[in-house]
């Protein structure tokens, strides 16, 4: 492997290097979830409450397309023994035991109503979903800017889908890993950005040898279109 090359998939790579960041940002962000629980497609009376020594302790709710997520932050969390969830729709009411949470914060869990079952983290159906429909959206919108930027051979084509489907794959891959409901995401996401512009210049600049100034024009402007289309697409839909 030549120097070049090297470089080009140390690069790459640094794309999948994203998560430390999120240790960073917690010194300004506002107080994450301790417990989230993401139902999708809820009755609009769904409530889920956890039992403390005396009460029950309603969740804080946030809709997004599909889906509604239930947070409990430390503080509703004081005077919680066992981990008992009240969950409650129209006349219908039941409860839940897991037990107590690994981490302090931002432990995720799923609810099926259906089943009555409540589990640990995000379904793999769920992510495969999102991540190929934020990566379907983006390579569409990344498409059409690379066509008006007069790219129309085989192999330009060739270089666009496996430049992208690699850079936009691992970075809808880390999107999936955040909290859907993080103070920084858009933060994270301009951040994010950033190395996905750098390893992608880099990247076309390394095989697409003529129309050099077109195709950094190009790689700047398709950039910051996916940073628009992606803040916007992680404010409606599910994480």
């Amino acid at each position: 492997m030549t120097k070049a090359k090297k470089r080009a998939l140390i690069i790459m790579l640094l794309i999948s290097l994203f998560v430390p960041f999120r240790s960073i940002c917690y010194a300004n962000a506002a107080e994450p979830p301790s417990i989230l629980i993401i139902v999708s497609n809820p009755p609009p009376d769904l409530e889920i409450s956890i039992k403390t020594v005396d009460t029950y302790v309603k969740a804080n709710k946030v809709d997004k397309a599909m889906e509604r997520y239930y947070t409990f932050y430390s503080r509703h969390l004081r005077g919680v023994g066992d981990y008992v969830f009240k969950i409650t729709t129209g006349k219908d009411s039941y409860e839940i035991a897991i037990e107590k949470p690994l981490r302090s914060y931002n432990n995720i869990y799923t609810l099926n109503l259906k089943n009555r079952t409540l589990t640990r983290g995000k379904l793999l159906s769920r992510s495969i979903l999102l991540i190929s429909t934020r990566l379907a959206l983006t390579l569409i919108i990344e498409a059409i800017i690379f066509y008006l930027f007069g790219f129309r051979s085989k192999s330009h084509w060739a270089a666009f889908l496996i430049i992208n489907v690699i850079t936009q794959g691992i970075l809808n891959i880390w999107i999936n890993g955040l909290v859907p409901i993080e103070s920084y995401l858009i933060f994270s996401l301009v951040f994010a950005e950033v190395l996905v512009f750098i390893a992608e210049i880099y990247a076309f600049l390394f095989i697409i040898k003529e129309h050099r100034l077109r195709t950094v024009l190009y790689v700047i402007t398709a950039n910051l279109m996916s940073l628009i289309a992606g803040g916007y697409m992680i404010t409606i839909l599910p994480i």
